[in-house]
């Protein structure tokens, strides 16, 4: 059996999500493999898949912050809000400051309400967006709440009639950057679209750790379980008696160690479970023994 824990992929540009979890699935030697959080084909970085066990964790990975280095090209939208799709308006930005592009930054800046792009994954009467809108229809997406909590420009690049921003964010689980993008733009009154994105963060990984898809091929670095758990979430360690309550699913008395999930250490150092403090009781969320 293939250990359980995480690899931290350096996406390359033009694979998907699923085609780095069949990659991984081989080198791994397993078909127990999953990933917490999808990229795009077009940005590449910092990707965390889980194996066998490890995939337990991937739900809970997927909702921590991220942050991606992009560059937005103001003046050219396209109808996937980004440098894949096909461009349906022009509008010269050569006008467009520093400080116009600041001002926009700001009003995307803190906890807004953003629209997903049209091609997205996002369900829509139980079927992903992305699919009715390459048939050819009109799909309406609700704004949805997420929190971007830096929105740092780097560069401001003025190309004729179009201006290109390089810009850090640092954001919650579930904000697009091509939506930051097309929104920005929007809110100059010349549209705009992503393209480049790199996500350098996931939660506490990094992309000082993940590895290409070439340096996985001469060995495939597996984060253990344990470690990957303790990086990630508060931890707890607990006695002999208390280990064998959460390993058989009981639940702990809660010691305030707050929101989300905790890592919950037996004796010998062996990861037991995730638990959630919930009142007085810290529930089971995944158990790993028994």
């Amino acid at each position: 059996m293939a250990e359980s824990g995480l690899i931290i992929v350096d996406k390359p540009a033009e694979w998907t999500s699923h085609d780095v979890v069949g990659k991984m699935r081989r080198l791994a030697g397993t078909r127990r493999v999953g990933h917490a959080g999808t990229l795009d084909p077009m940005a590449t970085g910092v990707l965390v898949i889980g194996v066998e066990k490890a995939t337990r964790l991937l739900g809970h990975l997927a909702l921590t912050e991220k942050v991606y280095e992009s560059t937005m090209r103001l003046g050219v939208t396209t109808n996937t809000d980004d440098a894949e799709g096909e461009v349906t308006a022009i509008v010269p930005a050569g006008q467009v400051t520093e400080a116009d592009v600041r001002r926009g930054v700001e009003a995307l800046t803190g906890r807004i309400m953003q629209v997903p792009p049209q091609v997205s994954a996002i369900k829509v009467n139980g079927e992903r967006a992305y699919r009715r809108a390459r048939a050819g229809e009109d799909v309406e997406l609700a704004a949805r709440p997420v929190t971007v909590h830096a929105f740092e420009v780097t560069a401001v690049r003025v190309h004729d009639d179009v201006v290109d921003v390089d810009a850090t964010v640092r954001c919650s689980s579930g904000t697009y950057i091509r939506a930051l993008a097309r929104d920005l733009g929007g809110g100059l009154g010349v549209g705009g679209h992503l393209t480049y994105l790199r996500r350098t963060r996931v939660g506490p990984y990094d992309i000082s750790a993940a590895k290409t898809i070439e340096e996985l091929g001469v060995e495939c670095s597996v984060l253990p379980i344990g470690a990957a758990v303790a990086a990630a979430f508060p931890r707890r360690d607990v006695t002999a008696e208390e280990a064998k309550i959460v390993s058989h699913g009981g639940r702990l008395p809660s010691l305030g160690l707050g929101d989300g999930p905790i890592g919950v250490f037996g004796p010998g150092d062996e990861l037991l479970a995730l638990v959630e403090e919930q009142g007085r009781a810290a529930k089971p969320l995944a158990v790993f023994v028994g």
